[in-house]
């Protein structure tokens, strides 16, 4: 019982904190220059990440499978059934949100505090410094959401890793197999598993965020 549940506990932890890392690594610049830039793509870019946030997850799956497979164009690499292509599809799916949330969270800052900020003589990287520190609370948001997605997710994660035993199960794709052949208890011990990570995770944001994102902002600064 303790192997079938700290096994996916710990690939769980090891994709889903891999894929929002790096979520935000590009999510974050790229929401930023969406939501402060000034152009005439603006609103069809929006329009774009506001429509890719509900695309289903499978069908995201089903494009990074077919990108993967042997027969596609990534294919000599080998990576399909790996936590690599979990984490590639897991990344995609998290990429809108972020970069929606962090958009919409730039541009409902206020216009008389961005020219002020300009007026002090900040370079473009200290606006956009000061610009994420401001909207810090809607960007950690956008984290929480980002998480949430990717570690609830299992029709992708099927799809890609495959759901192989020590390599490339987690707790959701885990549940699954486990209520498939009615061990109910191990299913259960999974769920409460899942329910607590997710929790934990979510209290540290949480307290991240009510404190006013002052670690967070650290740690990206």
């Amino acid at each position: 019982m303790l192997n079938t549940v700290i096994l996916p506990l710990l690939r769980t932890l090891q994709v889903t904190g891999t894929a929002i890392l790096i979520t935000l690594l590009i999510g974050v610049p790229i929401g930023l220059g969406i939501g402060l830039g000034r152009y005439r793509a603006k609103e069809f870019l929006i329009t774009i990440f506001n429509w890719a946030m509900g695309v289903p997850p499978v069908v995201i799956g089903l494009v990074v499978a077919l990108l993967l497979w042997r027969s596609g164009i990534f294919g000599a690499l080998g990576l399909m059934y790996t936590p690599t292509a979990m984490i590639i599809a897991e990344t995609i799916i998290a990429l809108p949100l972020v970069i929606g949330f962090t958009a919409a969270a730039a541009q409902s800052m206020d216009e008389k505090l961005k020219l002020q900020i300009i007026s002090l003589g900040a370079s473009k990287i200290e606006f956009y410094k000061k610009v994420l520190f401001e909207t810090k609370i809607p960007v950690i948001a956008a984290v929480v959401a980002g998480y949430g997605a990717v570690v609830s997710e299992v029709g992708a994660a099927m799809m890609v890793g495959g759901n192989i035993a020590g390599k490339t199960r987690v707790l959701t794709t885990a549940i699954v197999l486990e209520t498939r052949t009615g061990h109910f208890e191990k299913a259960i011990a999974l769920s409460m598993s899942l329910l607590l990570l997710t929790l934990i995770v979510n209290i540290a944001l949480t307290r991240i965020q009510q404190k006013g994102g002052r670690v967070w902002t650290r740690t990206w600064l």
